[in-house]
């Protein structure tokens, strides 16, 4: 019990600290997404706009951001491909003389070369961030819609390890999908990725309702990544009840038996790769066997999205707009944006998540909510929890 309160305590600590008054994490969009996977959360425009931020408005939200003083927020560049912007190197480099970490999303094309990564780790970028988004060429191949995507990929991801910068890879689970995540853990073991995000699909008007998992699954593959945690380094996004699982798995107690889904990917991750199978061990995990909890940066809690445009939103999937940076600083608008300090107070969540114990380690996937039922604040439909009070 010492050990979760323990942990419990820290996680806490890490999701209110700070988050009330300003980001840690900060993704900003540099130009319309012209992709054609549907691997991202917003909307597919080929091409440039004409309302995009310049090189010095950017500047003007870095500057913003690095005035905050220490800790300064993370920085991620996203949008499409974002080695098509001109001036990737001299924000890059900006962000980082300012004291701001800095990494790229970046999109497996003809331009992601080992010379143009090196490059950016040589203008400051810490960090770069692929999607892999099935165990093969042919499912990675059909959701990114581009031919031999799947392999210019991997090595791009190996490249990128080669000229010192972290690699994170980034993987949607959806429906259609979600048996492969024992062949991507694999993958992602094998290009030595120091962080493996797994977004749960969020229902949007370019995605397939079909494709989000219901609750019961949900729990299922965050027990099943519960399990491969000690071996393969990973994190959540719109799905923060996994941070439950790990306190309550610390103490050796879930509330439910995992059921089917979680055992076909066991049986499919002994398959696809046996050795780590023997490595996850077995459910319940041991004490101790999971030795921190993820920060707590949910949507406008700890995170925050600057579209290529300036608009301002809790997250790139939960599409309010609370205002832009051409009119108000970013600092100011994360601190005082009437959703965003809604989205950060406990007390003005409903339904389960209102009345949840571990409302201020979770707080529940607020895009979630706000894709099935048009309220960021109510609960979190993908959430199999139910709060102590209600027995």
């Amino acid at each position: 019990m010492a050990t979760v309160a323990r942990i419990a305590s820290s996680t806490v600590r890490q999701s209110c600290a700070g988050s009330a008054a300003r980001p840690f994490l900060v993704d900003v969009s540099l130009m319309n997404c012209g992709s054609a996977g549907r691997h991202c959360g917003t909307e597919t425009v080929p091409g440039h706009g004409p309302h995009e931020l310049s090189t010095g408005e950017v500047e003007a939200v870095l500057d913003d951001l690095s005035a905050i003083g220490a800790p300064r927020p993370r920085v991620v560049f996203s949008g499409g491909d974002p080695l098509r912007r001109p001036d990737l190197q001299t924000l890059v480099a900006h962000a980082a003389g300012a004291g701001l970490p800095v990494g790229v999303s970046v999109t497996s094309t003809p331009r992601a070369t080992a010379s143009s990564l090196a490059t950016l780790r040589l203008c400051g970028a810490s960090a770069v961030s692929f999607s892999i988004g099935g165990a093969s060429a042919a499912t990675h191949d059909g959701i990114c819609g581009v031919d031999g995507s799947f392999g210019s990929t991997i090595d791009a991801c190996r490249a990128a390890v080669r000229v010192g910068l972290r690699l994170q890879v980034s993987t949607t689970v959806r429906a259609s999908t979600v048996f492969e995540l024992p062949g991507i853990a694999r993958l992602v073991d094998g290009v030595r990725a120091a962080m493996w995000n797994l977004f749960f699909e969020v229902p949007t008007k370019c995605t397939p309702t079909s494709e989000a998992l219901s609750a019961a699954e949900t729990e299922d593959v965050l027990a099943f990544l519960f399990d491969l945690a000690p071996q393969v380094p990973l994190e959540t996004t719109e799905a923060p009840s996994f941070r439950r699982l790990l306190v309550h798995g610390v103490r050796g107690a879930p509330e439910r038996t995992p059921g089917a889904l979680y055992r076909r990917l066991r049986a499919r991750l002994a398959d696809e790769w046996p050795l780590a199978d023997r490595r996850a061990g077995s459910w319940p995990a041991p004490e101790g066997g999971h030795g921190r909890t993820p920060l707590a940066a949910g949507d406008g809690c700890g995170g925050v999205f600057v579209s290529h445009i300036g608009e301002v939103q809790p997250s790139r999937f939960l599409p309010l707009v609370v205002g832009n940076v051409r009119d108000t600083p970013l600092s100011e608008l994360y601190a005082n944006a009437p959703l965003l300090k809604a989205l950060r107070d406990p007390a003005a969540h409903h339904g389960r998540c209102g009345r949840c114990e571990l409302n201020a380690i979770c707080g529940g996937s607020r895009a979630q909510a706000y894709a099935r039922s048009g309220d960021p604040l109510a609960e979190d439909p993908t959430c199999d929890h139910r709060p102590a009070a209600e027995g």
